[in-house]
């Protein structure tokens, strides 16, 4: 008798009461929209993706108070061909579960996110750090399909990358600014 292994083929995913379903659109753009500036008002967030996994650690700092969330996350797309709708699974951590978590071998990515309300709407824009601190993105969330699929390109976006994989988190961690100016040379939207 063989011993039992875990495989991705033989690994169900039953429906979760704590997963839930986002739906987000991603842009990127050529600097913060008009009334922001880097000094406006943000979190700075800290990321963790864990090597080979689809988890990360995060960690959100508000610069005014000093205080931290941290989470230790699970995201994944349903469908591989459709990156606008992930399954996303939070636990939130203490400073010790964090500290044991930080063990694992990781790729980090850091930014200050900001908020914007355009036209009725909430948008989280991401100003990155680091080796990535030139590049600019913005997600939109809805409350439904409806509304994700009939919301048109902001004007103060350059182009929409929500199916493109190279712009989640997961993958940007992973590359250089150099990298992501060639994708971006690749679609025509930077010169």
């Amino acid at each position: 008798m063989g011993v039992a292994k875990l495989t991705d083929q033989n690994t169900v995913f039953p429906e979760s009461s704590y997963a839930r379903l986002e739906r987000e659109r991603r842009y990127l753009l050529r600097d913060l929209p008009e009334g922001l500036t880097r000094a406006s008002p943000h979190v700075q967030i800290t990321d963790n993706y864990i090597t080979g996994t689809r988890l990360r650690l995060r960690k959100v700092r508000d610069p005014l108070t000093n205080k931290w969330i941290v989470k230790f996350t699970q995201k994944f797309a349903v469908n591989s061909s459709d990156l606008s709708r992930t399954l996303i699974t939070n636990t939130y951590l203490n400073a010790q579960e964090a500290e044991i978590l930080s063990v694992f071998e990781a790729n980090e990515i850091r930014k200050n996110r900001y908020r914007f309300e355009f036209e009725g709407r909430k948008f989280g824009i991401d100003m990155f750090l680091g080796g990535l601190r030139v590049l600019d993105k913005k997600e939109v969330s809805f409350d439904d399909d409806e509304e994700l699929e009939s919301f048109p390109k902001p004007p103060f976006a350059l182009v929409e990358v929500t199916n493109n994989e190279l712009f989640t988190g997961g993958k940007l961690c992973e590359l250089t600014f150099a990298d992501v100016r060639e994708e971006i040379v690749k679609v025509g939207r930077l010169r």
